[in-house]
């Protein structure tokens, strides 16, 4: 990530001046080295999400106190401990073994598209799930890649229709390709990348 914290800095602001003050712009950092969350740290970033639990736990141990940490890749259970002790909240919640292990809040990931490459559960066992864990504060998806954003649509669309049927607040949707989409579809956290270190 050869880029200035000048950048990432005017980049943020945009980001979350365009999204609004209710939703949070959590900075995906699977491709951000060690040294480079340094970068993140100059912006100003506030929320970090990672998708691994070993990068998670070697950035947590440098940067612990300057970030808010969120856990968004894919929960495997024997992986809950790292979390545990790192995570504000996780996204990916997909399996009543994670469940057990799980001691944060958590968002349940849902896969709209059904996609078998995709994690997450089919929304038939959405409410078996929210009944083996506890504190589930709502919902994250990942639409198929797409070219045009609005393809989207209609996968966070149904993903808000969900969480209003079961009582839920948070919506994790929208990535770097997609994000104001999702806002317009109620996303209270959007996960952004190389649109914010581009």
């Amino acid at each position: 990530m050869p880029v200035s914290s000048e950048t990432v800095r005017e980049n943020y602001e945009r980001i979350r001046e365009q999204a609004g003050p209710a939703v949070t712009v959590v900075a995906a950092t699977k491709y951000v080295s060690l040294d480079d969350m340094e970068v993140l740290a100059e912006a100003g970033v506030e929320v970090v999400g990672e998708n691994r639990a070993q990068d998670l736990l070697a950035k947590h141990g440098r940067y612990a106190d300057v970030f808010r940490w969120h856990f968004i890749g894919h929960l495997q259970s024997r992986k809950t401990a790292a979390v545990n002790r790192t995570c504000e909240l996780v996204h990916s919640l997909a399996s009543e073994s994670a469940a057990r292990r799980l001691e944060v809040p958590a968002l349940v990931e849902v896969n709209l598209s059904g996609e078998e490459t995709k994690s997450g559960v089919d929304p038939e066992r959405l409410a078996e799930l929210l009944a083996a864990y506890g504190d589930v504060r709502g919902l994250m998806t990942m639409p198929p890649l797409a070219g045009d954003p609005e393809e989207s649509r209609p996968y966070f669309r149904r993903l808000r229709e969900l969480s209003e049927r079961h009582g839920l607040q948070e919506l994790s949707m929208g990535t770097s390709q997609d994000w104001p989409v999702a806002v317009e579809e109620g996303a209270t956290l959007i996960r952004v990348g190389h649109v914010l270190y581009g």
